[in-house]
């Protein structure tokens, strides 16, 4: 594990950790990770919920799960009752835009959650919560790649940086931090990121700064990250979350570092303009 990283939340986010745990039973087909996450959640913070998309079809005959399967009818009932759920045992408020990735069933989740939690507001698509996005840059050459050793050896040689027409994996990450840090909500909300188990796994063995991972830590559909982030500029913040029970830090400074040490120069970084370095 990265010296860098930290599953002891920091002293300030300690010391405000909610303390309600939520009595109401979970909505059926929720992960079992989800309410001992939500038990952790500190309070009054820019919260951003990462989250794959609900349950959908099954994947296509060739085996790999195209951007047209849909969401089940389980799924979409399970995405409205977490929305709804969420609204009504958080003390945060669902009451803000969404991101997701453009593909229908991650934008279903988003729209289901929010209709769960009586709201209806805009869903921006945005193109690096999918592929080619966060981690491919040229899918004429990953593609074929990834359909011949399949997902997780692809997520793996691309931690690996043993990957051709990707981004290195650094880069990937901070991308979305980046993206999440110009998108966060006023104090008090929570704001959904709905998108693909790909891009999710990713991410999360980059904040984790691991290059292997195994299926036992692949996101399950309807599985997210609470994330978080400190009130100072991007470069000099830390990425605080919470997955499957645990809450984790990581500053931004050491993934610049880490990003730099692999040969890359920060001019390369497809970051958002409006972030703020200093």
């Amino acid at each position: 594990m990265s010296k860098y990283l930290s599953n002891i939340p920091p002293q300030s986010a300690t010391d405000k950790l909610a303390s309600h745990t939520p009595s109401a039973p979970a909505p059926s087909h929720l992960p079992d990770s989800m309410i001992p996450s939500v038990s952790l959640l500190p309070e009054n913070k820019r919260l951003i919920l990462f989250t794959r998309h609900s349950l959908r079809e099954r994947s296509d005959g060739n085996g790999f799960a195209s951007y047209q399967l849909p969401l089940t009818p389980k799924g979409r009932i399970l995405a409205k009752s977490w929305g709804r759920w969420l609204a009504g045992h958080l003390p945060y408020s669902l009451d803000v835009d969404s991101i997701s990735s453009p593909i229908g069933r991650c934008l279903d989740t988003a729209y289901l959650m929010q209709e769960g939690a009586g709201l209806r507001r805009d869903i921006t698509h945005q193109s690096l919560l999918v592929e080619p996005g966060s981690l491919v840059t040229e899918p004429e050459i990953a593609n074929p790649i990834f359909k011949e050793i399949g997902v997780l050896n692809f997520i793996n040689r691309f931690l690996q940086g043993n990957l051709e027409g990707t981004k290195n994996a650094y880069q990937g990450g901070l991308d979305i931090l980046s993206l999440f840090y110009q998108n966060q909500p006023q104090s008090g909300h929570l704001m959904l990121a709905v998108s693909h188990d790909t891009l999710l796994s990713a991410f999360l063995a980059v904040m984790f700064d691991v290059i292997e991972i195994d299926w036992n830590d692949w996101p399950k559909m309807m599985e997210g990250v609470f994330l978080w982030f400190d009130d100072k500029p991007f470069a000099q913040s830390s990425a605080h979350f919470i997955w499957r029970g645990k809450v984790y830090t990581r500053p931004i400074s050491s993934l610049l570092e880490d990003y730099q040490a692999a040969g890359h120069h920060p001019s390369k970084l497809l970051l958002p303009p409006k972030v703020k370095w200093d």
